[in-house]
């Protein structure tokens, strides 16, 4: 953070929702205002000058309203006002972009310094709207109008910081502000968000016991597991981070789970997946060029941008293909790779008679009735696309989990055991099935073994 406060001035983010993007905007708020007392002990402390500070001007799209272009309007030219009340200035023009020009333009002035402006998640009135073109295209005029201010204001500002989710090629923030620098995949800044291998084994090893002696592993063992769950994210296929908010779940619940899907999925993502025909791109590892998914139209969105985007596919690998940057994109970890193949799986169980299945897996597993329990999978196999299997062991064990989680049974994955980890276990009220997963192109296995 200490770099990128003293060497740009200008920054453009895009990570994830609950990646930490609004407590990295935050720290820097504290920063300017000069909040010395949060950084003591830390590496910035003696390099920064607590004396000198600087108005920030903190804009929060998180907490406005703009399911209508109207509310998104409201909801600016209140923050403008109590803006302006904070500062004790006054502000006397009507229009939207009229009104935030003054606001930066007179707190500059009383105050005799530069202001900071940051701006949390820039994108979230488009990206929630994405399926309502009327609201979405509205509420771009409106953010239109207001991002247009900065470039004018130059002189009055002396640092910017915008994150979002998706940098869209035709919003104006990007055309009008040519010195905003992207640092989404700059090399010095691919562990700014995320928990970092160092920072989980040194911050969190209190948190590791804990779960180490629940599951009986020792500290590796542990660390392999969650790495197993929730690591693997990264910005230049070099670098990995934890997802923190699933991260942290797991410390407070001491259970391995899907946290991140409810609250980190946005509407873009959710209509891509019911207006996309074929996942079959997604579900493999994609080498795509830098360029595809760095932006995206509003008119043509390219899905391996929205999954790249919103977390769902991650950077293993740079490579240079005929002096052209490309880069191999595949599912960071096991949580985010079982949550989309779970949600694509609700997409295609919408019509099922889910009681009806449910009592009939019953019956076949205590019964060790292996036929028709082959049978009632292969009619569930059946109604996933063929374009979107993956022939991979890893897969069907992913796939065959959310599903039985679809209908209702209580299932664990890579559970631990005094010789490993078992593929699954699912647990009834007067039974238990432990499960072993193979995957073979050529030969039928038995799913009961004695």
């Amino acid at each position: 953070m200490y770099k990128l406060v003293t060497e740009g001035t200008r920054y453009f983010l895009s990570r994830p929702r609950r990646f930490g993007k609004s407590l990295l905007i935050n720290t820097i708020d504290e920063l300017f205002k000069g909040n010395e007392k949060l950084f003591e002990g830390l590496y910035i402390h003696d390099k920064w000058d607590w004396e000198e500070t600087n108005p920030v001007m903190h804009i929060d799209f998180l907490n406005m309203d703009f399911a209508t272009s109207e509310e998104l309007k409201i909801s600016l030219e209140d923050f403008i006002r109590d803006a302006a009340d904070k500062n004790n200035v006054q502000i006397n023009k009507r229009t939207l972009s009229g009104m935030f020009s003054e606001l930066i333009e007179k707190i500059s002035e009383k105050t005799n310094k530069r202001v900071v402006v940051l701006i949390d998640e820039y994108d979230k009135p488009i990206i929630d709207n994405i399926s309502k073109k009327e609201v979405m295209d509205g509420n771009q005029e409106v953010l239109r109008s207001f991002y247009n201010v900065l470039k004018g204001a130059d002189e009055h500002i002396k640092f910017i910081f915008i994150t979002g989710v998706s940098k869209f090629a035709n919003m104006s923030i990007f055309s009008s502000l040519n010195s905003l620098k992207d640092i989404t995949l700059h090399k010095d800044f691919t562990t700014i968000c995320g928990y970092t291998h160092q920072e989980l084994r040194e911050c969190f090893k209190e948190h590791i016991g804990h779960l180490k002696e629940k599951f009986g592993l020792d500290f590796d063992e542990m660390v392999e597991k969650i790495d197993y769950w929730y690591d693997g994210y990264s910005w230049d296929g070099e670098n990995r981070v934890y997802a923190p908010y699933s991260t942290l779940e797991l410390f407070d619940y001491e259970k391995f789970s899907n946290y991140w899907f409810e609250t980190a999925t946005p509407e873009l993502l959710v209509s891509t997946l019911k207006n996309s025909k074929d996942y079959k791109e997604v579900l493999k590892p994609v080498i795509a060029k830098e360029s595809r998914f760095k932006t995206f139209n509003f008119d043509d969105i390219d899905p391996i941008a929205i999954f790249f985007q919103t977390g769902y596919l991650t950077i293993v690998e740079e490579m240079i293909i005929n002096d052209i940057i490309h880069y191999k994109l595949e599912f960071p970890n096991f949580e985010v790779e079982s949550s989309l193949l779970d949600h694509l799986i609700d997409l295609n169980l919408s019509e099922e008679k889910i009681y009806e299945r449910r009592e009939k897996i019953i019956s076949y597993i205590e019964n060790c009735d292996n036929d028709n329990l082959q049978k009632q999978l292969g009619a569930f196999l059946a109604r996933i696309p063929n374009r979107i299997h993956i022939e991979r062991e890893h897969y069907y064990q992913s796939v065959f989990l959310a599903w039985l989680d679809a209908l209702g049974f209580e299932t664990e994955g890579e559970s631990p055991t005094n010789i490993g980890f078992s593929d699954m276990i699912l647990k009834e009220d007067d039974f238990v099935a432990i499960a072993e997963f193979k995957f073979s192109k050529m030969k039928k296995i038995s799913m009961f073994q004695s």
